[in-house]
């Protein structure tokens, strides 16, 4: 029972962190996550629907509750402009929460699958990068494998699976849903994702800088050194963090952590390098985020002398272990028609 919990929204919480990027310039998101699974248990709602601003959780249905419901308070003001905002979503998500019943049974067919625990899952959202250009997209997913996916550019869907082809076809059939698809992606969603960073200006728009620590060990057993760069408590997510030598990128003998959220909203990222002790004066950490004025570029520091660096590799290898598994359960995503300016697209697609 638990385990089914657990695996349910492990599958949520990974869609989420795999669209995105600890690099690069600012850019702000709106993504919609839906799952559904065929044997809910005590008190696991069968169909659940996730809306998100950046990193910001701002609506919330599930089949328990039936209800659309906010989960910031700056979505006060969208209710205050749009009275009617949450009954009409509640409708929508009620809608596609029959359509999740009937495909999760069409896809256990195609597939010559028993009766059991199945999940479908759906991913759609747009995003305005730093550098001014847009994004978007819309998928489907069975039980961790993408079913098919939606490409804005050609308007056509890729199907990996010869059981999604049936799907595929009966898309394409249609060019009207499609260009439908690519509109609500490039105009409608981007115009309800700047309404909303309107309206949470506060907290999705505000810069926090990271604060940049260092620290060091040198390996008894080769002389080799390790170094940690570690950066904490910054926002937005989006951050640089890069090790140099001589000013240029270096990427041998480099681990990466990962970007995690600390419980203030804010977040911390580490990357590390094994570098010989002689050339020590050539690395630097380099750290570039929009809450510097500047680029930072931090010295080594010295290091203590430590037998092993066992902790250190225990680290890299539970860390690495926690992406592995999660990847194993991931679902991904489904696709939605959208006629009107509402924020949810009006209707799920049936398969």
């Amino acid at each position: 029972m638990a385990l089914r919990s657990a695996v349910f929204w492990l599958l949520v919480l990974l869609a989420l962190a795999l669209r995105d990027s600890c690099d690069g310039a600012s850019s702000h998101s709106m993504k919609y996550f839906f799952t559904g699974i065929s044997e809910p248990s005590q008190g696991l709602p069968h169909f659940v629907s996730l809306g998100y601003v950046d990193d910001q959780l701002f609506s919330y249905y599930d089949s328990n509750s039936r209800k659309g419901e906010p989960r910031v308070s700056w979505m006060e003001k969208v209710e205050k402009e749009d009275p009617q905002y949450w009954d009409r979503n509640t409708w929508n998500f009620r809608g596609s929460e029959e359509i999740f019943r009937a495909n999760l049974e069409t896809a256990r067919n195609r597939y010559n699958q028993s009766e059991g625990l199945h999940t479908w899952q759906w991913m759609y959202g747009c995003e305005l990068r730093g550098d001014g250009s847009k994004g978007g997209f819309q998928q489907y997913g069975y039980e961790g494998r993408t079913y098919i996916t939606f490409d804005k550019e050609t308007l056509t869907w890729v199907a990996p699976d010869p059981q999604a082809q049936i799907t595929q076809r009966n898309l394409d059939a249609d060019p009207g849903f499609n260009q439908r698809q690519k509109f609500y992606l490039e105009e409608i969603c981007i115009e309800w994702l700047e309404k909303h960073l309107s309206y949470g200006n506060e907290t999705l728009l505000r810069t926090e800088p990271p604060v940049v620590t260092m620290s060091s060990r040198t390996e008894v057993k080769d002389g080799m050194e390790t170094h940690v760069c570690r950066v904490h408590g910054f926002y937005p997510r989006e951050i640089d963090a890069s090790w140099t030598r001589d000013g240029e990128v270096w990427l041998q003998d480099t681990f990466r952590g990962f970007l995690t959220p600390n419980a203030d909203g804010t977040y911390h990222y580490w990357i590390s390098i094994q570098i010989d002790p002689k050339e020590s004066g050539r690395y630097r950490c380099h750290v570039e985020h929009d809450g510097l004025q500047d680029p930072l570029d931090l010295e080594l520091k010295e290091p203590t002398v430590s037998k092993s660096n066992l902790g250190l590799i225990i680290g890299f290898v539970v860390a690495a272990l926690v992406v592995v598994g999660v990847i194993v359960g991931i679902v991904v995503f489904i696709n939605r028609r959208q006629e009107d300016y509402n924020a949810v697209p009006r209707r799920n697609q049936a398969i």
